[in-house]
């Protein structure tokens, strides 16, 4: 570690503080970030690439490489972008940029964040900072993994259908999948437009609430976004009294969930309850039941359409061909790896002629029933909880060659993702000595009611988040 400061334990919210009183100036602090990383990354694989200079007066982040930044190459984790620099800021790059916030590199992500594990990258694994043999979850597992690791201090991910939440829960963060429309996705790399959206990932709630409140609101670029209804707090209150928490018990009895993290789970409603919370059941037959299928459904549809620019033409690789469609196709089977071309393929099919009213028109049908129980929930709870994972984080290569058992991670994260409602991970106990996580999911615009709730359990649980393996 560097003699400067510990980038294992420090909080985003702690090194502010330490900049602000002089203590440490942002370029050592993003230096003794780099010496963090060159010390554990060639192990852990979280980043694709780091940037030297510190042009800021804040401290670091790090961005999933979905997320464009000017000058900095952007791959998405895939070979059809290799080499592609962005000569603009996505809109949450440029507001990390205009609230001081030095970019130390872009974060490995399943090609086009199409994956629960990491493992679809195009440029290999990232690894779980609790055990190297493990995979870190996805599609975001390079964001998760670097600030498990303290190679970063909080981090940018995306998620569509729980790709900041999963990974978070897989390494210990915590990690927020905002209400959509609340950030800009303006110069994000698109998989699913109705679903993408992009989130913090840090050590605590606190600090995640300071980055959501850099990067929400407003985007001219993006017509999907929103003005915040009410300004993002910081939270401080150690009590749930009056809170209703209400858990599914369509979700709770699913037979996917582990036996610790089941036992993580109720233990911490529990802990609710004996800080004021009410605990409830709820009725969620559709989300549970049909979510999957229904997620499967839409978002490879709208990869397909998203995915088609990529050509050979305007940007990334090209392959040779002897004409126009030879090279198009030659560059695509050569780009795209076996995940995106599995999807490329479900989504025309869906969208195709005869089937389209069969299959995607029935899937946006089941979602809108899907927000419609959310909501109905949410008229006798405040906040929804689950576990974020079925399981803790499971060997690389264990789930690899099975598509529906990778696609089965998400059972827990996809319902709420359909409804485009807020979702934040917090950790919440160990199974076999590997983090368990927490979801709490609220109404939209509700994070703010999401950040009391984890901040206070956060509190309660005073959980040891920094991997033994890595601690001196």
């Amino acid at each position: 570690m560097s003699p400067i400061v510990d980038t294992l334990t420090l909080t985003a919210e702690d090194a502010i503080a330490l900049v602000e009183r002089d203590e440490i100036s942002a370029a050592e602090l993003h230096a003794a970030y780099l010496e963090a990383i060159g010390e554990h990354d060639e192990e852990l694989h979280c980043y694709l690439r780091t940037v030297d200079e510190a042009n800021g007066a804040g401290i670091p982040i790090a961005l999933k490489d979905v997320i464009s930044t000017r000058g900095v190459e952007t791959t998405a984790g895939s070979r059809i972008l290799s080499g592609y620099v962005p000569v603009f800021d996505a809109t949450v790059a440029a507001r990390c940029k205009v609230a001081g916030l030095t970019l130390l590199g872009k974060t490995n992500t399943d090609e086009f964040a199409m994956g629960s594990s990491t493992e679809n990258s195009a440029y290999g694994p990232s690894r779980n900072p609790w055990n190297p043999d493990l995979v870190p979850g996805g599609s975001g597992g390079g964001t998760a993994a670097a600030v498990s690791a303290g190679l970063a201090p909080w981090g940018l991910g995306s998620d569509t259908g729980g790709s900041i939440k999963q990974p978070s829960a897989l390494c210990g963060n915590v990690g927020l999948r905002p209400t959509y429309g609340t950030v800009s996705r303006y110069g994000v790399v698109a998989f699913a437009s109705s679903l993408d959206q992009v989130g913090p990932v840090a050590k605590t709630v606190r600090d995640v609430a300071l980055l959501y409140r850099i990067i929400a609101g407003r985007d001219a670029a993006d017509s999907t976004t929103v003005e915040l209804p009410e300004p993002v707090e910081l939270p401080s209150d150690e009590r749930l009294d009056g809170l209703r928490i209400g858990v599914p018990r369509q979700a709770v009895a699913l037979e996917s969930i582990e036996p610790g993290v089941r036992a993580a789970f109720e233990a911490t409603l529990a802990l609710a309850e004996g800080l004021g919370a009410e605990v409830g059941e709820c009725d969620l037959p559709l989300s549970f039941d049909y979510g999957l299928p229904c997620y499967y459904l839409i978002a490879p549809a709208e990869a397909s359409s998203n995915l088609a620019r990529y050509d050979g033409v305007r940007y990334g690789v090209r392959g040779e061909g002897d004409t126009y469609r030879d090279m198009v196709e030659r560059t695509r089977d050569a780009g795209f790896g076996d995940e995106p071309k599995r999807r490329i393929m479900l989504g025309t099919y869906a969208l195709s002629a005869g089937y389209y009213d069969a299959y995607y028109g029935q899937a946006q049908r089941v979602r809108t029933l899907i927000v419609r129980e959310h909501a109905s929930a949410f008229e006798h709870f405040d906040v929804l909880a689950t576990p974020t994972s079925p399981t803790v984080a499971f060997p690389i290569g264990d789930r690899a060659a099975d598509p529906l058992a990778m696609y089965a991670c998400d059972l827990l994260t996809i319902p709420s993702c359909l409804a485009g409602l807020p979702g934040l991970n917090v950790p919440c106990g160990f199974s076999d000595e590997l983090p368990v996580g927490l979801q709490l999911i609220g109404p939209q615009f509700s994070e703010n009611g999401l950040f009391r709730a984890g901040y206070a359990v956060e509190r309660a649980l005073g959980l040891d988040l920094v991997p033994a393996r890595l601690q001196s």
